[in-house]
Order: C-alpha cells, then sequence, then structure tokens
C-alpha cells in the first residue's frame, strides 16, 4: 500500500522516468506522484551520463513540490539518500554495509548500488515550482561504470516492491523536513555517510584531498584539506581505495 497522497505509474519501458516527471509536472500533475520503468531506453545520470538500464533493476522517479529557495535544492538529494538508504537497509542482509556517499549515491562494500539524479524548474519568483528525484538501484544487475566498482544490493525483490518500501520512507522523510527543517535529515545523513575523518578527495584541478568533516548546516559537504575546514557545495567525491 502506497502512503497516502502518491499514486505510482508503471510502465513496461520509457526512455526515461525523469523526462515523463517532467512532463506531468509542466503539466500542473501535484506532488506525490512517482513514475516507475521496468526498462528504460535513454536513462542518464548526473552530468549528463548514459544510464545503462537491464529490466530487473530499479528506475523510479519522484515528482515533489516544495516552495523553497532554489538554494536548497541539494538538501533534497540527500534527503532522497537518506530514504533509499533505509529502504535498502531493510532489504540487504549486511544493512551495515551500505553507506551514502556525498551527494548522491549509494555504496555497498565501496562499490556503487545506487544513484540519484535531482532536476528542478523555478517559479516566477525564482523558488523551486518542481523537483524530479530520479533514483536508480541495481537490484538484480550491476552495469559497469567506467572506471567505477558497481554491484547490487544484498538481496533483491521486484522493482514494484521495492519501489514502495522507498516511497514510504520518502513520505517520511518529506513529512519531517516539513514539521522540523532540514536538521533531521542531516543527522541521519551523517549517521549513514562516510565515517568522520574518512579520507577523500575532489576532482578539482588540481585534486584536493581531506578527510570528511560531516556536513554544514545546508548540507554542504565539510572536508578538512590543507589545514583548514571547506565547505564544498559541488563537485564530485572520490573515496581512495575503493574506486569510487
Amino acid at each position: 500500500m502506497l502512503p497516502t497522497g502518491w499514486r505510482l505509474e508503471v510502465h513496461a519501458a520509457l526512455p526515461s522516468t525523469s523526462d515523463r516527471i517532467a512532463e506531468a509536472a509542466a503539466a500542473g500533475e501535484p506532488a506525490g506522484l512517482a513514475v516507475l520503468a521496468r526498462q528504460q531506453t535513454a536513462g542518464r545520470g548526473r552530468s549528463g551520463r548514459a544510464w545503462v538500464s537491464p529490466p530487473g533493476n530499479l528506475y523510479l522517479s519522484v515528482l515533489l513540490r516544495p516552495r523553497q529557495p532554489a538554494r536548497e535544492v541539494g538538501q533534497w538529494s540527500l534527503l532522497a539518500g537518506v530514504a533509499l538508504a533505509e529502504a535498502a537497509r531493510a532489504l540487504d542482509p549486511e544493512p551495515a554495509a551500505l553507506r551514502l556517499k556525498w551527494p548522491n549515491d549509494l555504496l555497498r562494500h565501496g562499490a556503487k548500488c545506487a544513484g540519484i539524479l535531482c532536476e528542478t524548474a523555478l517559479a516566477a519568483d525564482g523558488a523551486l515550482d518542481w523537483l524530479s528525484l530520479g533514483i536508480g538501484v541495481n537490484l538484480a544487475h550491476a552495469p559497469a561504470v567506467p572506471g567505477r566498482p558497481t554491484t547490487c544490493l544484498g538481496a533483491s525483490e521486484p522493482p514494484e516492491e521495492f519501489a514502495g518500501r522507498l516511497m514510504a520512507r520518502l513520505d517520511h522523510w518529506v513529512g519531517c523536513q516539513a514539521r522540523e527543517g532540514f536538521a533531521p535529515v542531516r543527522a541521519a545523513w551523517t549517521r549513514l555517510g562516510p565515517d568522520l575523518g574518512a579520507p577523500m578527495s575532489l576532482s578539482w584541478t588540481p585534486p584536493t584531498m581531506g578527510c570528511f568533516a560531516g556536513l554544514a548546516e545546508d548540507g554542504g559537504l565539510l572536508l578538512d584539506a590543507e589545514g583548514r575546514r571547506q565547505v564544498i557545495r559541488s563537485g564530485e567525491v572520490h573515496l581512495p581505495g575503493s574506486g569510487t
């Protein structure tokens, strides 16, 4: 059973679930629509990367309409990550093997098993008009990603069942954000993320090496590097030794 107010569309195949959400949002669809495709023919990941979409994995996008400033959009990827990690941990026989990687990946024993793509549109006043969270989870297959290890969750279930589990956790955290703000989401993400002090690097030019120091109040990554604490709000994080 889906949470109150949520609707789930299931398609045998779509070019992209996020494109379907964008079309629905532009037509005035209320928040709470989720679109699942058993297969995508033109899926995409972060920075326009192709997302290989064989049948058996989860390809889900959801529509939200938070009336918040555009500068807070990054918080929604982190909220989705918390919901995703909780849903996956409830299924996986090794829940502690699952950890979040800032800002939008779920790792299992250091290898990527799920990712999140956040897309938005702005209202005339500059606030968020709608927000799409595209979530892909390796339930049955772990498509190769050049230069990065990938894996599946430690247990599988039909994508529709995992979608219901995930939507329940999203509903919980969307409600929590509405009532209490971002602080509880930030605390939950920190519990599910890297260990404090874990080494990591940012793929800037030149690469910046440092240690994870938590999340800033707005969701930025805190990195202790070069003798000072930096707040990172964009960039690709790499975890030495994991290949991710």
